[in-house]
């Protein structure tokens, strides 16, 4: 059995210090709320409504930047090749799709805030703003480095380890007994991602069918911006499962259908399930309340990442049991 090590080049340990400085301010910050802190926090922001729901909710996404430390170190470090690969593409792909909308979004938010959008303050919207504007600045820009520094060493990590398994062209992929499956599932994703993508299209041009009315009244250029990003990703998580499932586009290479499903059906996935976590922090007057028709939207978001996953799963697990084409 041949051993695999990491190569020894000044980037990589470069990379991984940069990825852990920038959780520093994050994790500071949410440690300091969670000690009762109201640092960044205006008055009357409605986070000070519910105590006991943000502290848990803190609590959470500090477990969750500090699995972005142990990922860069596991990405950077020799014993993280010992690692099953579930242990290491799971947590990679939940990581992907929670940062890449927010890498693309956030840019896009503040290009249209400089072209005249409507932004979270009381003139616009007539609500109190969340935090205070300092704070989306340190923390959006924190999980962009973030996002670059462990994607970068994500995809050295995985070329070294997995690289001939992505080898070739779409076109190019071996006859296999579970095609006819593969072939069912991505069927059912496209026919599935048609809800999320329409209502996310719909909400960013504008509609409010389906809002609950507190969202429908106090919309800003921020939700416009970041619904046409997550319309964006269901579409190319739909193209990157279709590809690789009906080998479509044959002379793309393979890694290029592979890195559309992986982006496409994490970030429908991730925000779909974050979406309707933090529904749960909604307060009891109906008009906050997620409507079904969103509650819907955010579970079969959820339906078909665990969908892709799966197909995903079965075309890697094959295709490593092929011989390795390594020229």
């Amino acid at each position: 059995m041949t051993t695999l090590t990491l190569p020894r080049p000044t980037l990589r340990p470069a990379l991984r210090t940069v990825t852990i400085v920038a959780c520093l301010p994050y994790l500071a910050l949410k440690i300091a709320w969670i000690s009762g802190s109201h640092l960044g926090i205006p008055e009357h922001s409605v986070l000070l409504e519910h105590r006991a729901f943000m502290a848990a909710a803190n609590g959470g996404t500090v477990l969750m930047d500090a699995c972005v430390i142990a990922l860069a170190l596991l990405l950077t470090r020799p014993w993280g090749l010992r690692m099953k690969a579930w242990v290491l593409a799971l947590p990679m792909w939940f990581a992907t799709g929670l940062l890449a909308p927010i890498m693309t979004g956030y840019p896009l938010q503040l290009l249209v805030h400089a072209l005249g959008g409507t932004v979270n303050n009381p003139a616009d919207t007539g609500r109190a703003p969340i935090l205070d504007d300092w704070v989306f600045g340190i923390v959006y820009g924190g999980f962009i480095i973030q996002g670059l520094t462990l994607g970068t060493l994500f995809a050295l990590y995985a070329r070294d380890r997995w690289g001939h398994l992505w080898r070739g062209r779409t076109g190019e992929l071996p006859d296999s007994p579970t095609r006819p499956a593969q072939r069912a599932a991505a069927v059912a994703v496209a026919v599935l991602s048609l809800l999320p993508a329409g209502m996310h299209l719909l909400w960013a041009t504008g509609s409010t069918a389906g809002l609950s009315r507190s969202l429908a009244k106090q919309r800003t250029s921020d939700e416009y911006a970041l619904e046409a990003v997550f319309t964006v990703f269901v579409v190319l998580g739909v193209a990157g499962v279709l590809m690789l499932a009906f080998g479509l586009g044959r002379s793309l290479p393979l890694r290029v259908p592979l890195a559309l499903a992986w982006l496409g059906s994490g970030a429908t996935a991730c925000w779909g399930g974050w979406l309707a976590l933090a529904s749960l922090g909604s307060t009891g007057d109906p008009g906050d309340l997620p409507t079904s028709l969103m509650h819907l939207t955010y579970a079969v978001q959820m339906i078909i990442g665990m969908l892709a996953v799966t197909v995903g799963a079965y075309f890697f697990a094959e295709r490593s049991r092929q011989p390795d084409r390594t020229p």
